[in-house]
């Protein structure tokens, strides 16, 4: 858990070597990818060379509120989450600028009516605009510039930008293995075990797509089920598979731990 699949590459016996973004490593035989629409991340902010101070001055997440008490925040948003953080860091950081493109938000309404209140208490900031650029020094985020909609442009003195645009489902690293892709969905070569062009490698669920696709919950466990009696001959290649069912199968029953029903 925690962690994202970066790596998948076929071995020359015909197994995956698979790495993860912690460094874990696994070789499999098959692979069967689940992901649904895909990973979900931020939207990032679109100002050219702002991305270098990802990760010292510029956050779309908060992973440790302390961090930034004290601080002078300019928080970037209209949603639930620009409005939570800004509410919880009035009173903690030095100061708080809450920038938003437009007057309508889309957050809670009583978190707005509260963050207006904080405004008229000249305990925070409300700047409608945009950021159009940044200025720096030694290496460290100054100031953006703000450009509003009366087409002004202002200068925010600033020590973090906290930027919350909502989140983008993205493939991510599954784009990168070499699997065939339309609509940012993994086609599969057919319908009776769901395999990709990669033989071993499977797609189940919102993830793929073919002709008459329903993306129903119902859908993704028979897509499942198919595709891991796909993938059975690559595990046991010199086993015949049964169907066997949870009304009648004592194997079953067993291995659920409920006992085997005796009809007179």
């Amino acid at each position: 858990l925690g962690q994202e699949v970066t790596l998948v590459e076929k071995r020359d016996d015909g197994r995956f070597n698979l790495e993860t973004s912690a460094g874990t490593r696994f070789i499999t035989k098959t692979i069967f990818i689940a992901a649904g629409v895909g990973s979900f991340q931020p939207r990032t902010i679109k100002v050219d060379g702002i991305e270098q101070f990802e990760g010292s001055q510029l956050f779309y997440r908060v992973r440790e509120p302390e961090n930034f008490h004290g601080k002078n925040l300019v928080i970037c948003g209209g949603g639930d989450s620009a409005l939570d953080w800004v509410l919880n860091f009035v009173g903690k950081a030095e100061s708080v600028v809450l920038l938003h493109r437009r007057e309508d938000f889309r957050a809670a309404p009583a978190s707005v009516a509260k963050m207006k209140a904080l405004c008229d208490e000249y305990e925070m900031q409300l700047i409608i605009g945009q950021v159009t650029g940044f200025e720096s020094r030694d290496d460290r985020l100054t100031e953006i510039k703000v450009t509003g909609q009366d087409g002004v442009t202002r200068r925010v003195p600033l020590d973090v930008l906290l930027v919350f645009f909502g989140l983008s489902p993205k493939l991510g690293p599954i784009a990168e293995w070499g699997l065939d892709i339309e609509r940012k969905q993994l086609k599969v070569v057919n319908t009776e075990k769901f395999e990709t062009n990669v033989p071993g490698i499977f797609a189940v669920g919102d993830i793929n797509t073919y002709p008459g696709k329903k993306k129903l919950i119902l859908s993704g466990f028979h897509e499942a089920a198919l595709a891991a009696f796909g993938a059975a001959p690559y595990i046991f290649p010199d086993k015949k598979i049964h169907m066997q069912y949870t009304t009648t199968s004592p194997k079953l029953h067993k291995i659920l731990g409920v006992e085997t029903p005796v009809f007179d």
